[in-house]
């Protein structure tokens, strides 16, 4: 039997499955007498294929499943709750609108600001009308000047009127002059004491 492979839908062939989906193809393009075998042998391919692709559609929504519990147990799950939306994106998942609640809540990771980006690209272009090609470009290039501040022209710096003594510039003090170091404590003199 055919299994799933991967989270996109792929599913792996064993030899035998192979030489009936050659022997499928061939008779699909070339037809010809078909002996009962062949028959039987293509019944059971397209059996086999039917229940993989039953057990991958199983395996998606499992994984759907697994990220909505993840995703109630926020903030607590947040590292198991990015691998897992991660790993759901790449199998085709478009986020919901509590996917981006939630990345927005974890904005202060790294990697949720990152998927928080993709997930809103991913999510514009679904809809009809969103983004574009040159839209996307257009996006990208907003966001590489938001990480790189602007440089503003600032108003000429006035200096110091003419005539007016500079100050001096006093050195940075070293750890050693800002914490002098304690002496050691004067043991107190001996003190014999009499017995009466």
């Amino acid at each position: 039997m055919p299994t799933p492979y991967g989270s996109r839908g792929g599913l792996a062939f064993g030899a035998e499955e192979l030489r009936v989906l050659r022997r499928a193809v061939a008779l699909a393009l070339h037809p010809s007498p078909v002996t009962a075998d062949d028959v039987q042998d293509c019944l059971r391919l397209a059996a086999s294929l039917d229940e993989a692709t039953r057990e991958s559609a199983r395996l998606r929504a499992f994984l759907v499943a697994d990220l909505g519990r993840y995703r109630a147990a926020l903030p607590g799950t947040a590292a198991g709750y990015l691998a897992l939306l991660e790993e759901a994106l790449g199998a085709g998942y478009r986020p919901q609108p509590d996917d981006l609640a939630a990345l927005r809540a974890l904005r202060g990771n790294p990697t949720a600001a990152a998927l928080l980006r993709h997930c809103e690209r991913v999510r514009l272009t679904a809809l009809p009308g969103g983004l574009s090609a040159a839209g996307q470009e257009q996006e990208r290039e907003r966001e590489e000047g938001e990480e790189k501040p602007e440089e503003r022209p600032s108003a000429p710096n006035p200096g110091p009127a003419p005539g007016t003594p500079r100050p001096a510039r006093r050195p940075v003090p070293t750890p050693g002059e800002v914490f002098p170091r304690r002496k050691p404590a004067t043991p107190p003199p001996d003190q014999h004491l009499a017995a009466g």
